[in-house]
């Protein structure tokens, strides 16, 4: 089964790892350690992190280090910037809906008088 970035960043705690190491590479038992979670289970959330490519996990002596590769996420930022677009062309048309609201609203208050 292929994975794809959005699978990997499904999973809160998936995020929470990426969030760990986008700041510095750690070693495995670190990022194992601020989770309430088996250590299995945080080894499965990596390993599909890695699938993805959005972490690299390398040897060194008898320790494994994982390192962030966030560059991947330009997928999802591409993704999502198509419906920022949309919401942001729907915002303004409601503004300038509001804005004729609120000048007719003036113009037969000013009638009245």
């Amino acid at each position: 089964m292929r994975r794809d970035v959005f699978q990997a960043i499904a999973d809160p705690t998936r995020r929470e790892i990426l969030n760990m190491l986008s700041y510095q590479p750690m070693n495995v038992n670190t990022i194992a350690e601020n989770f309430e979670v088996s250590r299995t289970a945080v080894y499965k959330h990596m390993k599909m992190l890695s699938e993805c490519g959005l972490i690299v996990v390398t040897q060194q002596g008898r320790e494994r280090y994982c390192e962030a590769r966030l560059e991947q996420l330009s997928e999802v930022a591409t993704w999502v910037e198509q419906y920022r677009k949309h919401w942001s062309m729907q915002l303004d048309s409601l503004e300038q809906y509001l804005d004729t609201l609120q000048t007719k609203k003036k113009s037969n208050g000013k009638r009245k008088k």
